[in-house]
């Protein structure tokens, strides 16, 4: 693994790195039906972070604004083969720091389970206790309020 490099995507061939991630990490892996991995929230009106391992995106994850405060992250995303080297976080960072760009001061996530700690250490807290479902994941919402 070299130097990975950040992408803001914003344009549909840019995008098209995080879908390729998403197909491998999740609709491979998980089992995912393309439709239920691909929602109203992908397009233009999104955001998506992508790393790149020389050209080669290997994670990714996207946002958009619930309202002109808040935003959801979701579809956090990293190739098995590269899991265990902090790209998780690097991601959710790197989205966080566009977010803070844009103006805005609050961040949600649908975390699943099994992720909630990994969340907790980047200073997201729960919203309460209710399990929400996400096609074949138990998830819990999340959320950050940004400080600048």
């Amino acid at each position: 693994m070299k130097e990975i490099k950040v992408m803001r995507a914003v344009e549909e061939w840019q995008r098209a790195g995080a879908y390729s991630v998403r197909i491998q990490g999740m609709n491979r892996q998980y089992h995912i039906a393309l439709r239920d991995e691909f929602d109203e929230h992908d397009g233009d009106e999104s955001k998506y972070i992508i790393l790149l391992d020389e050209e080669y995106p290997v994670a990714t994850c996207r946002f958009y604004a619930l309202s002109s405060r808040c935003v959801m992250i979701g579809r956090v995303v990293v190739l098995p083969e590269y899991r265990d080297n902090h790209l998780g976080s690097r991601v959710i960072r790197e989205a966080e720091r566009w977010i803070e760009e844009l103006g805005y001061q609050e961040i949600r996530i649908d975390s699943r389970i099994v992720a909630e700690g990994f969340y907790e250490k980047l200073g997201y807290c729960r919203m309460d206790n209710e399990i929400i479902q996400s096609g074949s994941f138990e998830c819990r919402r999340m959320y950050k309020v940004l400080t600048r």
